[in-house]
């Protein structure tokens, strides 16, 4: 490596960055040494571990969160997607009051509440029948058992990048080391319709588990002829068409898999559903989803004390019929899709780019400076300059996730939106020399593949 070579630049602005960072911030690296005599690494949520220490945030209203150490960020982290509500909507808020107060937290019963969520859930995402769990996670579990019970086979294909879950990851293009059922995969290539048709076709499959874009593994969005061909590949094949739409289900009136007209037997839910409470759900054809009538002998268990938590049925009930409307939900990713196009001109010939669809999007430092990211298996990118874009965000007053993902907060100022795109011009100045570099990242450690 050259003494002049980009990577040694972007070391050194690293690292005078990271000085900044830790100099400003003495509450959080004194919380985070109180956190590592408790928990592994400090930490209970992988996701949001940071070097050298992770920063702290105290509380959040409306669109802004407060650091522990007294500073105020616009969120663009919006909990991964989760809060799409902000740290305080008054609707939200009446509502869950109203829980503690007049109706209680565990009744130990069926409830009204659920039946009014479910009836707006199976509407809104055109779906016969749903039921509730705690998370994503399990949402898509319960979808994979009702496709394995409902064909009689095991095996399920997915593709590399896909994120569905805490034990379902299959970065790198396999699966994860904690994953469950690691014999019973076949791990696809994203956005590769003959590979997707290969793995569909072969022998002993029951279901094809996609995300209409992959959030966790960069916002990577499938394309149109991608996803109907896998439809229309799984239909041909007799495998059943699981659709994660625990993020994507906030775009547009009806989510992701309805702006390409695709036909699932399943759907997966899961993030703001819940009114930024825990929540999660599956739902789809009533012939599948009759695996889980308890009035059947045969009946496979579905159980889980807060599946149905009055908190959690309220909340998601108020958001979705009161504030996040059909419409809003249209005029929203509208307006997502275009502040993605405002910050990719604002990094013009720069090899930052953003990737996403609607309200979330990753930005992304691909060495060959490709905008058109349709597989992240196929990038390499420069992790110190992605850390680095991390850091100068936090100087000018945003809270964004350390990968690169942002996902916008319902009812945020459009002049924040603004300003976030001149602060990404402003680094895309500042950085200038580096980020047109293609070449010289040749270490390792520099790059991420």
């Amino acid at each position: 490596m050259s003494p002049h070579s980009p990577a040694l630049d972007v070391a050194a602005a690293l690292q005078a960055a990271r000085r900044m960072y830790i100099q400003q911030n003495p509450k959080s690296r004194a919380i985070y040494a109180e956190a590592l005599l408790h928990m592994p690494g400090g930490n209970t949520r992988a996701v949001l571990h940071a070097d050298p220490f992770p920063l702290y945030m105290q509380s959040g209203r409306g669109h802004q969160v407060v650091s522990e150490d007294g500073k105020t960020y616009t969120d663009l982290t919006g909990e991964f997607s989760a809060a799409l509500y902000g740290h305080s909507n008054p609707t939200i808020q009446s509502a869950i009051q109203g829980v503690l107060v007049g109706t209680g937290l565990n009744l130990s019963s069926c409830t009204r509440a659920e039946v009014d969520l479910a009836r707006e859930v199976c509407q809104r995402f055109r779906i016969d029948h749903v039921r509730f769990t705690n998370s994503g996670t399990e949402a898509n579990l319960q979808a994979l058992a009702a496709a394995r019970h409902f064909t009689g086979k095991r095996k399920i294909v997915v593709f590399g990048g896909a994120y569905h879950g805490g034990v379902l990851g299959f970065a790198g293009g396999k699966p994860a080391a904690n994953n469950v059922d690691l014999g019973d995969w076949v791990v696809a290539k994203y956005n590769d319709l003959a590979d997707a048709v290969r793995a569909i076709r072969s022998d002993g499959v029951a279901g094809v588990l996609v995300e209409c874009m992959q959030g966790a593994g960069g916002c990577i969005v499938g394309t149109g002829e991608f996803l109907k061909g896998i439809n229309k590949a799984a239909r041909q094949a007799g495998v059943l068409l699981i659709i994660d739409e625990v993020m994507t289900s906030r775009m547009s009136a009806h989510g992701l898999s309805s702006i390409h007209n695709l036909t699932p037997d399943l759907k997966t839910f899961g993030k703001w559903l819940g009114g930024g409470l825990a929540f999660g759900a599956f739902g789809g054809r009533a012939d599948v989803m009759a695996a889980y009538d308890p009035r059947k002998t045969t009946a496979l268990p579905h159980s889980g004390t807060f599946n149905n938590n009055t908190l959690a049925m309220r909340a998601g009930y108020v958001g979705l019929t009161e504030i996040y409307t059909a419409p809003i939900a249209e005029q929203f990713t509208e307006a997502g899709t275009e502040l993605i196009t405002q910050l990719n001109a604002a990094a013009a010939d720069s090899i930052l780019c953003f990737t996403g669809y609607g309200t979330v999007m990753t930005a992304h430092f691909p060495l060959d400076g490709r905008g058109d990211i349709r597989d992240a298996g196929d990038v390499e990118e420069c992790v110190q300059l992605k850390e680095l874009f991390w850091l100068d965000m936090l100087q000018r007053g945003f809270w964004i996730a350390r990968r690169g993902l942002v996902s916008l907060i319902l009812h945020m100022p459009g002049s924040e939106m603004e300003r976030f795109v001149d602060a990404v011009r402003g680094f895309v100045g500042r950085y200038e020399a580096l980020l047109r570099s293609r070449t010289g990242f040749t270490d390792q450690a520099d790059v991420v593949v």
